[in-house]
């Protein structure tokens, strides 16, 4: 039987032309995100476990002996306030043990400070500035890199980018004209050099991009501009329900502290400038009133750790919160400081939609909705995080072009690359301020790149 031959007016293969396109976005996507993945998967690693770090902190002020009648609450407060000149009443934590040292936290102005007292002798067992704790620390080093607005906008830029990194590494990993599922859907182990840092890098990243995707569109609200932005949406739609539930960034934390110094200060009436000065006892009837609002929010079964915070000036009315890290668990509670009695409760089911998505997103996020195994989980997606970036270095090390900063010349064909593109623009819709990078970036891409050769030479945009 002869031999066929090909059909010499048969259509060439369709090489679509966004494929050069999408290659170099990937490259240009982990070359600003790798830093920032190694980095966040660390601090974000650390603040996982963020339970049984703390735990292990304050063991030495649990459980600790007993040596009479616990001290009343209103006393151990005024010790408190005594152990930091100037400082009024910011929050009562309720002890989850009869023996755990009674945590209070004092405030002068924006500055807290957390004492440990002995509950039964009421010594000052220890002091600590809030934002000086350990987990604070990395948290702020998570979210903001210690460098306040700024630190948050790069991060919220490297997660946006990170989620670009991770769509078009999908779209490069489909499978095209390949014989089984090695180096797609699992590793060739067996291979060596090129073949392997290759399947290592695109089977991780198939298997981790949903739950990296999640983890960063959870941690995102954090972020200052994000986070303004959903505060503005939650505004717009009539979604407000009280402040959010989640942290906008130090600035607007301090903010918060401030403003409730102020309240507590001016709930003291005619104490209030005399507290500024020094430390005085509280008066009888704020010290009944916390008496009587302990009593009772030690009753209600709230989710430690329970936070009892002083009324608002004109008002009685005290709020005992729960501030579990599971936040679906968490509730507000007012109690008539007079009565002891419950006059409001907010659970975290009437909370409106955007607040209820956010808060399973959070704990989520932070490994809390499901226990150990939420951060097990979490961590997992971490150590394949680090994967990906540690490969991605070697395998453009391995390749790049002699001389060049730019990626390797991209090979082969893409389909359907117009999901991928509505993916990039939905997400600039979601993130304004990726948009916004994303639309400068294009800008510079094809006015300033396009005329100098030299330069578009060594990012790769022009073939060597």
């Amino acid at each position: 039987m002869a031999r066929a031959t090909a059909n010499p007016s048969a259509p060439a293969p369709r090489y679509e032309r966004w494929y050069r396109t999408v290659w170099r976005w990937h490259f240009y996507a982990g070359l600003f995100t790798v830093p920032f993945i190694l980095w966040l998967s660390v601090t974000g690693g650390i603040y996982l476990f963020k339970p049984q770090i703390e735990g292990w902190i304050d063991r030495p002020y649990d459980n600790l002996a007993a040596a009479g009648a616990p001290v009343a609450p209103s006393k151990l407060v005024e010790r408190a306030e005594v152990a930091v000149p100037g400082s009024v009443l910011h929050r009562f934590v309720m002890r989850e043990g009869s023996n755990d040292a009674q945590r209070i936290v004092v405030g002068v102005g924006a500055e807290e400070t957390r004492v440990y007292l002995h509950p039964s002798t009421g010594a000052v067992l220890k002091t600590v500035g809030e934002e000086d704790r350990l987990m604070r620390a990395i948290f702020r080093l998570h979210g903001e890199l210690m460098a306040g607005r700024w630190g948050s906008t790069l991060v919220e830029l490297a997660a946006s980018w990170a989620i670009v990194m991770l769509l078009t590494g999908l779209f490069l990993w489909w499978p095209r004209d390949r014989a089984g599922m090695g180096g797609v859907l699992y590793p060739r182990l067996r291979r060596s050099g090129r073949v392997f840092w290759k399947d290592l890098h695109a089977v991780t990243g198939v298997w981790v991009s949903l739950f990296a995707v999640l983890l960063i569109l959870t941690g995102l609200p954090w972020a200052k501009n994000w986070g303004d932005y959903l505060a503005l949406v939650r505004q717009t739609t009539g979604q407000v329900d009280g402040p959010v539930d989640w942290s906008r960034g130090s600035v607007a934390d301090a903010r918060e502290r401030a403003a409730l110094d102020r309240q507590s200060r001016t709930a003291l009436g005619p104490h209030a400038e005399h507290m500024a000065a020094s430390s005085a006892a509280m008066d009888g009837a704020r010290a009944g009133q916390l008496n009587r609002v302990v009593a009772t929010a030690s009753l209600l079964g709230l989710s430690a750790p329970v936070e009892i915070t002083p009324p608002m000036a004109g008002s009685e009315r005290w709020k005992a919160q729960s501030n579990a890290a599971d936040r679906p668990e968490r509730e507000t509670v007012e109690i008539d400081g007079r009565t002891g009695a419950v006059v409001g409760r907010q659970e975290f089911s009437r909370h409106h939609w955007i607040d209820r998505l956010v808060g399973y997103g959070i704990a989520v996020h932070e490994g809390a909705l499901f226990g150990l195994a939420n951060q097990l989980l979490g961590l997992l997606t971490l150590v394949a995080l680090v994967t990906l970036a540690i490969s991605s270095i070697v395998m453009w090390w391995r390749r790049r072009p002699q001389g060049l900063l730019g990626a390797p010349p991209a090979k082969g064909a893409i389909r359907h690359s117009a999901a991928l593109v509505a993916a990039v623009i939905a997400l600039a819709l979601l993130v304004p301020l990726f948009g916004l990078s994303l639309a400068l970036m294009t800008l510079i891409e094809r006015t300033i790149l396009r005329k100098r050769l030299s330069l578009r030479r060594i990012l790769g945009l022009r073939s060597a």
